[in-house]
């Protein structure tokens, strides 16, 4: 039985800390184990990638524990911040750093993801623009840069509504999730039928909550505005399912999962072009399953929900192109196996 031992951050199935990080590391286990791995999770305390004091001690003793050659693959958001822990047991270990957004030069300083990441054995991003953004920055070999893309699961199609009103962002409720950029827009359009649910955590910055809260109200579009909190599983799927469209006017993305969950219930999609968002809403032969507008430009993201808004035509291409892209979007199992090849390449010496 072939044996990793996974770094994730602590909490990592914490109903509260949703995050796509998180969820991606989570179905990553799961399916390891289901494939015949011995996988042995390891929690590492702490708020990476600020993590305090006491919680690199922690890490290093966890990893000394373990036994020369072993397989391990770390989260990045821990890796990228723990370069004086990793970059020395490096050669002991077999280190593969999972990448699921670079953070050198903006949370951390990127002397110290270069180093960790020219340290490890290989490195696996989520999206190709993430690869591509790496070895731009660092002097990693191209053939030990690798992608797996963030999987899905089967859903039911949304069936949609005529008016096409019902409009959904999940997201953390943050600033660089843009909602102040969709609440703007959807004050743009308040002559038109809407209702906008915005589901995701409200304890991450409450002040731009309260804010928005507070924008909404001074628009006169309170109530058509519904701030849902942390949903996931059934009651996320659910919302998913009642929608007719969802928008991501995110400030900056590597991949974007939800767009990808969202087109795997036959959902359009609203986004704005930052990092790997073009890649998970994909093209089909009826062409791209919703609208993607430059970022930081609440005026094209309302324009764009205009169009949706008063085009049927618009929003039947866009529902037929949704239904076709669910079709062709990567699944968990695919997602799974491709790290579990680079690990075995890894593990064989062969990468």
């Amino acid at each position: 039985m072939t044996a990793v031992h996974v770094v994730v951050p602590a909490g990592i199935d914490d109903a509260a800390r949703v995050s796509g990080g998180n969820r991606y590391d989570r179905m990553i286990c799961d399916r390891l184990r289901t494939t015949g791995w011995a996988v042995e999770e390891i929690a590492a305390p702490g708020s990476w990638p600020h993590p305090g004091p006491v919680a690199p001690a922690d890490l290093a003793g966890a990893l000394d524990r373990l036994p020369d050659d072993a397989l391990v693959l770390v989260d990045g958001l821990i890796a990228s911040a723990a370069a004086a822990v990793l970059v020395p047991r490096s050669t002991r270990l077999r280190l593969v750093v999972l990448v699921h957004m670079p953070l050198g030069g903006d949370a951390v300083p990127a002397e110290q993801e270069r180093a960790v990441l020219t340290a490890t054995r290989a490195v696996v991003t989520s999206s190709d623009w993430t690869r591509d953004h790496l070895l731009e920055r660092y002097p990693l070999l191209p053939a030990r840069v690798h992608v797996a893309h963030p999987g899905t699961d089967p859903a039911a199609a949304a069936p949609g509504t005529a008016d096409g009103g019902r409009l959904l962002c999940v997201a953390a409720v943050a600033p660089h999730k843009g909602q102040d950029q969709l609440l703007e827009a959807l004050a743009e359009i308040a002559d038109l039928r809407w209702e906008c649910t915005f589901a995701g955590p409200l304890d991450r910055a409450r002040g731009f909550v309260a804010t928005l809260q507070g924008r909404a109200a001074a628009a006169g579009i309170s109530e058509r505005v519904r701030f849902a909190g942390t949903l996931s599983g059934e009651a996320l799927q659910r919302e998913y399912r009642d929608a007719d469209i969802l928008v991501l006017p995110s400030r900056g993305e590597t991949y974007g999962m939800v767009v990808a969950e969202a087109l795997a219930a036959g959902l359009p999609v609203i986004a704005t072009a930052v990092g790997g968002v073009r890649e998970a809403v994909g093209w089909t032969p009826s062409g791209q399953p919703g609208l993607v507008v430059s970022g930081d430009d609440p005026a094209a993201l309302a324009q764009a929900l205009r169009c949706w808004l008063t085009t049927p035509e618009l929003r039947r291409r866009l529902r037929a192109a949704a239904l076709q892209r669910r079709t062709t979007l990567p699944r968990w199992r695919e997602t799974g196996d491709r790290i579990a090849a680079v690990l075995l390449a890894v593990s064989g010496g062969r990468c």
